[in-house]
């Protein structure tokens, strides 16, 4: 036992000894120099950097940056549809109508799914998402309080039950109960809010007579029919709960009156909204600068000439100063919006107003440049102007980022697009999509209808003024993940490769139209076919194009089910044979000759000289003389005698073509 402990003994005493030894050399050079000079010179070398050092506060990360991160590092896929359809590959939509079913389809579906969670709580309580998401959990939807009481009547106010709300109401007045005035300017808020009605519910499905009501206002009104609730206008009735309640209110603040005057504006009663205003004067209170943007929107709708209509709203800023009201964003943007109808003076009005704003600091948004380029633009004058104050425009907007300020928002870059094809000013368009790829301001495009204006008149200004290889590439990245073509997109960019001669690319061309299920429309079937059967080109073209005739040929002979059919016309049959003949398939010509017969039309004349050019058979050149007499061409003949002169017939067909001129002429 001694042996191996006077070898521990020894290890532990030598591996002592080495970090002794390291451990002074470390610290000698931790303190390399204790002289006088060196240790004033650390302490002021201390001194300074104990002055510079700025210990950072802790960096609090939000619960969404890593996934923030992870989506900056991807771009989108041209190729590739809108990303909501790729849970469901099945799904994806080839055309406008599917991409429009398939997404009213998934927000139907998940208003469904609400409602089930929304009716059944109690089996949605387990919370499984990390971080929480609440739209995901069950909202309360069921009143819970059931007896006449305060309480029970902010519960209904909370759950936007405005029926329900105001019967609380009638009921605690009726019991001698005193509403406090906080609760009555809340039930006043929501009234006003929803027109005296309950809202529309998103998981519920509309009624009948909301059904009807929006029939018969699509009908009255021109444009795209969107979810009734959007179409039906909610007007103001007289002596509604909101005016009851308002005169039964003890004590009225100036949010009872503000939210009475913004009611009344948002549902057309303009003129009571005014008048509700110089009670309130009268009764000396003041009113909130929301109140202000209410009244100086509807201005306009309240006087008829120009001057007037600028008048009532300097007035009211007047007001606004005298009672020290401060304007915000959408002061200036009601401004600006009431200027569009003020005529010939909102030019230099709205300038004046822009300065304004600048000077009291305050940043324009998209909806404050959208007022201008309305203001200034008009379709009948001038376009030299317009441009300038375009350009000024997207000077002043170029490379910054915008964010949500004002529900006009949304109708600048379509707005903007607009003048650029009506000025034909591409320049000023690739700006203007340039600052759509700033940031986030796609956001701001609007919904798919709006999506849809803005790339449709970008896509067309390309196809009128720039080089084909230019428009193929927005082409290919912009459809399918931005834009479906509509039929007058298809013939615009037909009429560009027919600019630049480009005319190979009309069976790949094809290839799209039918996938974005256009082949069903007449005329652009027409102008591709008229397009390919117009000139001559090179062997390889001509087969192609004779692939894609064929292919057009099936879409007018298959049933179409649902969809409307296309009917055969003259045109369309003369064409297909014309390309038919020029790739030298003559039985496929043939056929379609026969054809005209059967689907009763008329050949023209010229396709019945280049059948005849391109023909070698001596019987079936006497066929198409018998079928030239059939129509009763007057150009038989002459067919006729072409025949008799460049082809060796026998006795048999003379007497046939004699017998065919004979007939002809005693038909004349």
């Amino acid at each position: 036992m001694a042996a191996p402990g006077k070898h521990v003994g020894y290890y532990i005493y030598k591996n002592g000894r080495f970090f002794l030894s390291n451990f002074e050399q470390f610290w000698l050079r931790r303190n390399f120099g204790w002289s006088a000079a060196v240790c004033q010179q650390n302490a002021s070398t201390e001194r300074e950097s104990a002055e510079a050092i700025v210990i950072p506060k802790k960096k609090t990360w939000s619960k969404g940056a890593v996934l923030q991160a992870l989506a900056s590092t991807v771009n989108r896929d041209p190729t590739a549809p809108h990303y909501m359809f790729q849970d469901d590959p099945y799904l994806t939509p080839r055309t406008s109508a599917e991409f429009k079913l398939y997404s009213l389809s998934q927000e139907s579906g998940r208003m469904a799914a609400n409602h089930i969670v929304n009716k059944n709580p109690k089996f949605f309580q387990k919370d499984f998402a990390e971080p929480h998401i609440p739209c995901l959990m069950p909202e309360t939807m069921e009143l819970r309080i059931e007896e006449v009481s305060e309480a029970a009547l902010l519960e209904r106010i909370m759950l936007k039950k405005v029926k329900a709300a105001v019967d609380m109401y009638d009921q605690l007045l009726q019991a001698g109960t005193t509403v406090s005035t906080d609760a009555s300017n809340d039930l006043l808020d929501l009234i006003c809010l929803y027109g005296d009605r309950d809202p529309m519910q998103d998981d519920k499905p509309e009624t009948e007579d909301v059904a009807q009501e929006a029939q018969e206002e699509g009908r009255r009104r021109k444009g795209r029919l969107r979810r009734a609730s959007d179409l039906v206008r909610i007007v103001w009735r007289e002596n509604n709960n909101a005016e009851r309640i308002f005169n039964l209110l003890p004590e009225r603040d100036t949010r009872a009156y503000s939210a009475l005057i913004r009611g009344m504006v948002k549902y057309g009663a303009h003129v009571k909204a005014f008048n509700a205003y110089t009670d309130m004067l009268n009764n000396r209170l003041i009113a909130d600068v929301h109140t202000f943007n209410a009244l100086i929107s509807a201005a306009p709708e309240v006087r008829e000439k120009y001057n007037e209509k600028w008048d009532l709203v300097v007035d009211l800023l007047k007001q606004m100063n005298e009672q020290k009201v401060k304007p915000n964003l959408l002061t200036f943007n009601a401004v600006l919006k009431a200027l569009r109808r003020c005529g010939s003076l909102a030019r230099a009005q709205s300038l004046h107003t822009l300065s304004e704003m600048k000077a009291m600091g305050i940043a324009p948004s998209l909806a404050s440049f959208d007022h201008v380029l309305g203001i200034f633009y008009k379709a009948a004058s001038p376009s030299q102007g317009q441009t300038d104050i375009l350009h000024e425009v997207m000077t002043e907007v170029a490379g910054r980022t915008f964010v949500a300020q004002d529900p006009d928002d949304v109708n600048f870059f379509s707005s903007a697009m607009r003048i650029c094809l009506d000025t034909k000013d591409i320049e000023a368009a690739y700006r203007v999509h340039d600052l759509l790829s700033v940031g986030e301001n796609w956001r701001l495009l609007g919904d798919s209808f709006q999506q849809s204006i803005y790339y449709g008149r970008l896509f067309n200004l390309l196809c009128m003024m720039e080089h084909i290889d230019v428009v193929l590439k927005w082409y290919k990245e912009l459809i399918p993940s931005l834009y479906y073509p509509n039929p007058q997109g298809m013939r615009d960019l037909l009429q560009a490769l027919d600019t630049d001669n480009r005319l190979d690319m009309i069976p790949q061309i094809w290839k799209d139209i039918r996938r974005m299920g256009h082949d069903n429309k007449s005329d652009l079937v027409d102008e591709l076919l008229s397009l390919m059967a117009r000139d001559k080109h090179s062997p390889e073209i001509q087969e192609s194009f004779a692939v894609c005739a064929l292919d057009v040929r099936s879409v007018y002979e298959q049933g179409q089910g649902t969809r409307m059919a296309l009917e055969w016309t003259a045109t369309a049959m003369t064409n297909i044979t014309s390309i038919l003949l020029a790739a030298q398939k003559k039985q496929q010509a043939w056929d379609m000759l026969k054809l005209f017969k059967t689907k009763n039309r008329v050949p023209s004349e010229e396709l019945m000289e280049e059948f005849l050019a391109s023909s070698n058979d001596p019987q079936q050149a006497l066929e198409l003389v018998q079928i030239s007499a059939s129509f009763c061409l007057p150009t038989t003949p002459k067919l006729a005698e072409r025949v008799l002169q460049e082809f060796e017939l026998s006795e048999e067909q003379k007497t046939i073509l004699s017998e065919l001129e004979v007939s002809t002429e005693v038909s004349e």
